[in-house]
């Protein structure tokens, strides 16, 4: 028997080894992930996935530790990055649709929404990004400032010197432009 015949029955007893987890751990697994998700489909999806993972690892599986935790935690762990996903997902939405209430709103006109837009779009490069992700992405200065690298005094400063600007450009649109941040 040569290297390639150990490895492929190495392979197949460890497919074997996966199976047999399969069969003996999927229901409680299953039932698992539904208490989290509350949902028949993301958690069959959700232990499939497990198991799919499992098996792509197999062959650095060690049959003397707790498979069994492994499998939870590994459930636990895409459970709550699929409720993560549906929190980023739904605040996302509702963003959009608060905004896009504001610029279907009839009192708002197409010429004030241009005005707006070319203000935010006349921001020099850094301070337009800063003021984006501080008002519509929600960031937090500190946050801001870490993502860019800057200190969260340049981060203030860019701030302030966007809202002067915009002051300025749309003294006549503020109240409006207050209510579309606001939203």
């Amino acid at each position: 028997m040569n290297l390639q015949d150990d490895i492929k029955m190495n392979d197949e007893r460890l497919t074997a080894v996966v199976e047999k987890y399969f069969q003996t751990h999927f229901e409680g697994l299953y039932r698992y992930a539904f208490t989290l998700l509350k949902n028949n489909d993301e958690a069959k999806d959700a232990v499939q996935t497990v198991f799919v993972n499992l098996w792509q690892k197999r062959l650095t599986i060690d049959e003397q530790q707790s498979v069994q935790s492994y499998l939870y935690t590994s459930v636990y762990n895409y459970c709550l990055n699929i409720k993560r996903n549906e929190k980023v997902r739904k605040a996302y939405l509702q963003n959009n649709q608060s905004v896009q209430q504001v610029f279907n709103d009839e009192l708002v006109s197409k010429e004030n929404i241009n005005r707006i837009r070319e203000a935010l779009e006349s921001l020099p490069p850094q301070c337009k990004l800063i003021f984006m992700k501080s008002r519509f992405e929600q960031k937090k200065y500190a946050d801001i400032a870490l993502e860019m690298n800057l200190s969260v005094k340049t981060v203030e400063v860019q701030i302030g010197k966007a809202l002067r600007i915009l002051r300025e450009k749309l003294s006549e649109v503020m109240i409006l432009f207050i209510l579309l941040l606001t939203q």
